[in-house]
């Protein structure tokens, strides 16, 4: 028994060390500039992992987009594993555990095989890189450990999430895709990557390659004309994708819940279909004009699982005979365009549970589903989001989408994350002198309340402000308010319903999983 747990104790000081490593690869600015920071290196870099030949055999799928680019991704990964292939798929950020990052046959690689390969290229790397060719940033050296993982795993496919932008995205350095797709645009990291949608778009086009066909959802008009534009210089062919319809799913749902998915299904269908073709494998694609998906199309939409996004988590803290008494509503949306989707499906979300309680509770006489049924339900934001990022972009349309479909927040809760930014391992909030900097949060609740004032234009500004401050709070840390909602449901004896939506950061979605789970 204690080998055991010498074993387990030694694997995960390993696993922490390696954690710690990765952490000094990050460095003090910019994450990256229109300039591209030396995107060259990368070359260098594959060159020096002798990576140049294996990503040349690598049938890739490249994915950009501002919005749905990380559920564009495993839907199609889904899909093609469904069609039986040996997947690998690189996503980020990751919400709990680095490893989320790389996916093969859709499950988190092992520790061990991580360790593996994370020493083969940190060493070689430490080896070969000089004053004038540096170590890579964290970002960098992750693309670079997925390329080494999914070339020595030998997968069929490889599936990539662009991490920022796409033209100096680190993943631009592959050459050859089998094909490319470009998820919804919006504005997202405007500082890095332009004020317009014109400019956006162009960096997203970055990953278009002549000789590998591109695809895309409805995007601006704007948008759209640089598309094709960025499409016809390279002589790419671009096609416009629809939304899935429903009814090619016969009846069944989506994996991942919200309306805006059947947009990023529909352009996994695009991807997984062109790919199966461009490698060789025809007769398991989807054409159109069948009006009929595949069976193993239809398993992959339905069983695809991404964490963070449109998902709902009971708190069986609460009672884990009836965990229903506070309930989380997990989405990292953080661009305004997001935060509509993410109020929409939150306020369709909570009409289903009423109408389900109410179902329940005229149907099933028992105790059990009546408790339930006469539950108040009380809706609670818990918010954070970036520095970089502009709260009064994010609160408007969240409140006014959720209010316009009749979704009231009773209470509104700013925290701070706990896990920093910056860090890739378990690392606690940063403090100074034993204090945690809140000014932030502050200014994101002051900027809730002028919302709710804005709202409530017909009311005294000093009724509103006075309403609008005791219905928000910031807590120094997300345990505090975690805790808060939960005795906030034992006070009242369970009888109330806390509908909770964590939203704003996925970061702050990850730490609230790791917390609650």
């Amino acid at each position: 028994m204690l080998e055991g747990n010498d074993t387990l104790m030694h694997s995960r000081t390993a696993y922490e060390e390696a954690l710690s490593v990765l952490s000094s690869l990050i460095v003090n600015r910019r994450r990256c500039d229109k300039s591209g920071d030396r995107f060259e290196l990368m070359f260098e870099y594959v060159k020096m992992l002798d990576l140049e030949e294996p990503m040349r055999r690598m049938k890739v799928i490249h994915v950009a987009g501002t919005k749905g680019k990380g559920s564009t991704c495993t839907f199609t990964e889904s899909i093609l594993r469904s069609c039986g292939f040996h997947t690998g798929l690189f996503t980020s950020p990751h919400l709990i555990d680095i490893r989320e990052r790389f996916r093969l046959d859709g499950v988190n690689i092992s520790e061990e095989k991580f360790l593996t390969y994370f020493w083969w290229c940190y060493n070689k790397l430490k080896e070969k890189t000089s004053k004038d060719i540096p170590m890579p940033h964290l970002f960098r050296f992750l693309a670079l450990l997925a390329f080494k993982i999914f070339s020595d795993e030998q997968v069929d496919v490889a599936i990539l999430e662009v991490g920022l932008g796409g033209t100096f995205d680190a993943t631009n350095v592959v050459q050859e895709p089998l094909v490319c797709g470009i998820a919804s645009l919006g504005y997202d990291h405007m500082e890095i990557l332009g004020n317009t949608l014109a400019e956006i778009a162009s960096e997203k086009a970055g990953i278009f390659k002549r000789g590998a066909p591109a695809f895309t959802v409805f995007q601006p008009d704007e948008a759209m004309h640089v598309l094709r534009d960025k499409a016809s210089q390279l002589d790419v062919q671009l096609t416009v994708v629809p939304s899935l319809d429903p009814e090619l799913l016969h009846g069944c749902k989506l994996g991942l819940e919200g309306e805006h998915q059947y947009l990023n299904a529909g352009l996994a269908i695009a991807l997984s279909s062109t790919w199966l073709h461009r490698a060789g494998h025809s007769k398991l694609s989807y054409m159109e004009q069948s009006r009929s998906l595949p069976e193993q199309f239809i398993e992959g939409l339905t069983s695809a699982s991404f964490d963070g996004r449109a998902q709902i988590v009971a708190d069986r803290y609460i009672s884990i005979e009836s965990p229903e008494g506070l309930v989380f509503y997990l989405d990292g949306a953080h661009s305004p365009e997001s935060m509509e989707v993410c109020a929409r499906w939150f306020s369709a979300a909570i009409r289903h549970n009423q109408r389900g309680m109410l179902n329940h509770q005229s149907e099933d006489k028992s105790a059990s589903y009546n408790d339930e049924a006469r539950k108040k339900s009380v809706q609670v934001l818990l918010f954070n989001c970036m520095t970089a990022r502009d709260p009064q972009l994010l609160l408007p349309p969240l409140f006014k989408t959720c209010a316009n479909n009749g979704v009231h927040f009773k209470k509104a809760l700013f925290v701070p994350n706990t896990s920093v930014f910056n860090k890739v391992g378990s690392h606690s909030l940063a403090e100074a002198n034993g204090q945690v900097d809140l000014s932030w949060q502050f200014h994101v609740r002051r900027v809730w309340q002028n919302t709710i004032q804005r709202d409530k234009g017909s009311d005294s500004k000093a009724e509103v402000v006075g309403k609008s401050c005791e219905n928000s709070t910031v807590f120094s840390s997300l345990p505090m308010a975690i805790k808060w909602l939960r005795d906030s449901v034992l006070q009242q004896n369970r009888s109330i319903r806390l509908q909770v939506l964590v939203t704003g950061s996925l970061h702050l979605v990850g730490d609230v999983l790791k917390l609650i789970k």
